[in-house]
């Protein structure tokens, strides 16, 4: 009998990419062929993400495209958009089935029957039910691997579907946590990333209750001392979850990369009580300041949401005028879009789309800025770079320990190898280019 063929698309964040990885290793157990999306497949699956607008509209279009190569293929939503909105994903034409929060990992136990079905049939849960952990990493894709520490969140922020669609936090045991990242380091994969949906909370849940046998800075500790591992990244971890000791122990640690990306959202705290986030800016200069002071050299990435209600030209402002003050070295800017069941949909102050995209623009202007800066006061300094394995327009890219992206004429035998060079010059696109230091290479 022929192998059926799976095919698989992502949306959305790092923690859906080692969730996706996890699904499709269950798949190619049961004796399916993985091929990419873009081939024709007997089933494709679709890992949604709710965080904006657009990964909503976007997952038409995959659905569409899917059909494209293959009318009579099976179509599976998976993910936090499949868990909040089932009926709207299963009212798309072409989808067959939804599964929510607690059935996404027991996918193939609803591929008995894969002929094309009228309407999507819908199979999720209510979402006080989604509180037992499953462990993922996503491997086999790219030179870096996920690593899944953590899930749910217990925190309210106003804005936030993530608890509505992922559920309480809870975490994996730490037994776990270093056999999966011993199996990962056991493929020659040389960067293990840490991701969660609120990883600083590591240790809530890891027995189903909410009682911590371990910490975030019990886990860091551990994890370093798993032998092959080279670089450990820590994903994004709340401000008030970065403790000093955690900060520190990076700073001297033999795998954890000085590189923090940590969610501010605003720079008035006004706007950051009415998300109800659970620090106001004092605390996040005080997280930088601790970086910078025993890692000079450290790479800072802020989340920042525009547009949010009640936003006013003077708050905006606010948040423009400390970010640009503030050592840091890039911005991830969102949009605020209005989230359904969520209190900040309701609140008054609502700020005009036209404005919410200059604003954007603005930030997005900075953060090109920051980077820039950043990425010249690296130059004429070694660093030990990661190469990845793709060959983009004749150059293979790479990420230095502290996240500087460097380009260089492309050569195969550099993919998946760590090499020491000094940071040289910054390219037209903004790329820096480099010389090897260990065997006097000069690429230019």
């Amino acid at each position: 009998m022929e192998r059926k063929k799976v095919a698989f698309y992502t949306l959305g964040c790092k923690l859906n990419f080692s969730e996706t990885s996890t699904i499709a290793r269950n798949f190619t157990e049961e004796g399916f062929d993985r091929v990419d999306f873009s081939e024709e497949a007997d089933i494709y699956v679709i890992n949604t993400c709710s965080v904006t607008e657009n990964a909503d509209k976007r997952f038409k279009s995959i659905v569409k495209q899917s059909q494209k190569v293959n009318p009579d293929a099976f179509v599976v939503a998976i993910g936090c958009y499949a868990q909040l909105k089932p009926e709207e994903l299963a009212d798309v034409n072409g989808v067959d089935l939804v599964l929510g929060a607690t059935e996404k990992f027991k996918i193939t136990d609803y591929l008995n029957d894969l002929s094309k079905n009228d309407f999507g049939e819908v199979h999720s849960c209510e979402i006080e039910e989604a509180d037992f952990y499953v462990g993922s990493y996503s491997i086999g894709d790219r030179t870096r691997a996920f690593l899944k520490v953590q899930d749910g969140c217990d925190y309210k922020c106003t804005y936030c579907t993530i608890p509505l669609a992922r559920g309480i936090s809870r975490s994996d045991t730490l037994e776990n946590v270093l056999t999966n990242a011993k199996e990962i380091s056991d493929q020659g994969i040389k960067e293990i990333v840490l991701t969660g949906v609120n990883i600083g909370d590591y240790g809530k849940g890891e027995f189903g209750n909410k009682k911590h046998e371990h910490t975030f800075y019990e886990l860091v500790t551990a994890l370093d001392k798993v032998e092959g591992i080279e670089r450990l990244r820590i994903s994004s971890i709340e401000p008030n979850l970065l403790k000093n000791e955690t900060i520190n122990f990076v700073s001297q640690s033999r795998t954890f990369v000085p590189h923090f990306h940590i969610p501010l959202q605003s720079g008035s705290n006004h706007i950051l009580g009415l998300m109800r986030r659970r620090y106001q800016r004092e605390l996040y200069v005080d997280r930088v300041s601790q970086i910078k002071k025993t890692m000079p050299h450290a790479c800072i990435g802020v989340d920042v949401i525009v547009g949010f209600p009640g936003e006013t030209d003077e708050h905006f402002l606010e948040t423009y005028n400390f970010l640009n003050e503030l050592d840091i070295s890039y911005l991830h800017v969102f949009t605020y879009s209005e989230r359904d069941n969520t209190v900040a949909a309701e609140m008054e102050g609502v700020v005009p789309g036209k404005v919410r995209a200059k604003r954007s623009k603005m930030l997005r202007g900075l953060s090109a800025k920051k980077r820039r800066a950043f990425y010249e006061s690296q130059l004429n300094t070694q660093r030990t770079v990661l190469f990845e394995g793709e060959n983009k327009e004749g150059y293979i890219h790479g990420f230095t320990e502290n996240y500087v992206k460097v380009k260089a004429p492309w050569d195969p035998a550099l993919v998946n190898t760590l090499q020491t060079v000094k940071l040289d010059k910054i390219d037209d696109d903004g790329l820096v280019r480099f010389e090897f230091v260990a065997n006097e290479m000069l690429v230019s």
